[in-house]
């Protein structure tokens, strides 16, 4: 199932409700880096919103959104460090395994938040 989308479903209630903005979970303009089995886009490099949605898109894999992508636009982006393969991390896919995770679980991201990081509970894995 593709985790991946043209557009979110938040935008048709938010204009069905009357909201000023869609209820997502993360604004956009805030999210700094996205990770996929198919690389990272570094979205603090990116020179504009067109910019931005090409990276996401170089990393969205084998989707509607991703095959959207020009190849010439990954490539360039690519070029510039902006989007990274796991082979430009010198990380052989065959070799990639959870353990190469820095954190393994939620709990984990919790204690090193210091408690920033507060999920609902049934995320947990100590209780």
């Amino acid at each position: 199932m593709p985790s991946f989308v043209e557009r979110l479903d938040a935008i048709d209630l938010a204009t069905a409700a009357g909201f000023e903005l869609p209820p997502v979970m993360i604004y956009g303009d805030d999210v700094t880096h996205v990770i996929t089995e198919q690389g990272v886009a570094n979205l603090l490099l990116c020179r504009s919103p067109k910019e931005r949605e090409g990276t996401v898109r170089a990393i969205a894999g084998d989707t509607d959104f991703g095959r959207a992508q020009a190849r010439d636009m990954s490539d360039n982006l690519r070029e510039r460090r902006i989007v990274m393969r796991p082979s430009d991390l010198r990380i052989d896919a065959k070799d990639a395994t959870r353990d190469l995770l820095s954190a393994r679980t939620i709990d984990d991201l919790v204690v090193w938040s210091g408690g920033l990081y507060a999920p609902p509970l049934k995320f947990r894995t100590c209780r």
